[in-house]
């Protein structure tokens, strides 16, 4: 399942959106992903991406889980599969509590131990069995004139160690957000192995997704400037800053607090250091982008799959960038 993709979730305009989708398409990426966020439904708009397309693999990176459970989570993957003609890649997440209080009026109780029930009721259901009823999860659904694909793939997010080791043992594939090539190497690749290993699996055919900011443009720091600005808010989320923290960038966290105590947002923007941003990303020449996909590549990441940066060109990006 693995191969090069791209982020590509909408904007203002669904129109424009599926106009990338397409393109992606015909430059032969292999899949293209949507987020979650406060906008269009990531599942429903995939339907869209599904009709604009005819060979790309579609995706979900990710869909929080408290956002349905996990019966409404299969049938609406099963039809968006079916429509696709076998195409759909369910990502799913924890997310984060914030989200989950304020989106969903849920609260997050033991992650993993929900992501593996959560899990494992969809792969029952897509298999026409019995769900396993678990501690936070229960259902007995059972589809009816429907026989959805039984290995439809699951995908897992992942940060922490336990996180990426569950992904490993359960998921087809784990999808990752900030998490560099040296955490990837040194953390996920390792982490994840064991997972497989508890499952008595191999780690080839395990697909890695990272996501990479990514931009064709001359204004590197122009391009940080952007991207420490949409970084604000993941930087005060506990999961990512503990990955952050353990990636080495501790020092960037203490920076980041430092301003957001003083109240002064610019001087804790600051605190995101260029170093961090210069590893996360794939800026610069056309050929500057692709050394740095090739970097998380090189890592072990087994889907590098480029996402936009505001205020660049992304359509040149996904040009530079395709396989």
């Amino acid at each position: 399942m693995a191969g090069r993709g791209a982020f590509i979730s909408v904007g203002k305009s669904l129109e424009q959106t599926l106009q990338r989708v397409k393109r992606a398409e015909e430059l032969g990426y292999d899949a293209v992903y949507t987020t979650h966020i406060a906008g269009r439904d990531s599942v429903t708009a995939l339907m869209a991406y599904a009709s604009a397309t005819e060979r790309i693999r579609i995706g979900t990176g990710v869909v929080p889980i408290y956002s349905r459970p996990p019966a409404t989570m299969a049938q609406q993957a099963a039809t968006v599969d079916e429509y696709s003609s076998g195409r759909m890649v369910l990502g799913v997440g924890i997310s984060h509590q914030v989200t989950v209080e304020n989106w969903f009026g849920g609260h997050i109780e033991r992650p993993v131990t929900a992501m593996r029930e959560y899990i494992a009721i969809l792969r029952a259901v897509f298999a026409g069995q019995e769900p396993p009823q678990g501690e936070l999860f229960k259902t007995h659904f059972r589809f009816m004139g429907l026989e959805p694909r039984p290995d439809l793939p699951i995908y897992s997010a992942g940060l922490s160690p336990n996180m990426l080791r569950l992904a490993g043992e359960i998921a087809d594939g784990v999808v990752l957000w900030l998490c560099n090539p040296q955490y990837i190497r040194e953390v996920v690749v390792p982490t994840v192995k064991e997972g497989r290993e508890r499952a008595g699996k191999p780690l080839e055919g395990f697909d890695i997704v990272a996501a990479i900011p990514a931009a064709v443009t001359p204004d590197q720091d122009g391009a940080f400037e952007v991207m420490r600005s949409d970084l604000v808010t993941y930087w005060n989320l506990p999961f990512y800053r503990a990955m952050i923290e353990r990636s080495g960038f501790g020092e960037d966290i203490d920076a980041f607090d430092a301003g957001m105590g003083a109240g002064d947002i610019d001087r804790a923007m600051a605190g995101i250091s260029d170093d961090f941003l210069r590893n996360l990303t794939a800026i610069g020449s056309p050929e500057e982008v692709r050394a740095g996909i090739d970097r998380y590549i090189e890592a072990g990441c087994t889907s590098p799959c480029i996402g936009p940066i505001p205020r660049t060109d992304f359509e040149a990006t996904l040009e530079a960038a395709a396989p």
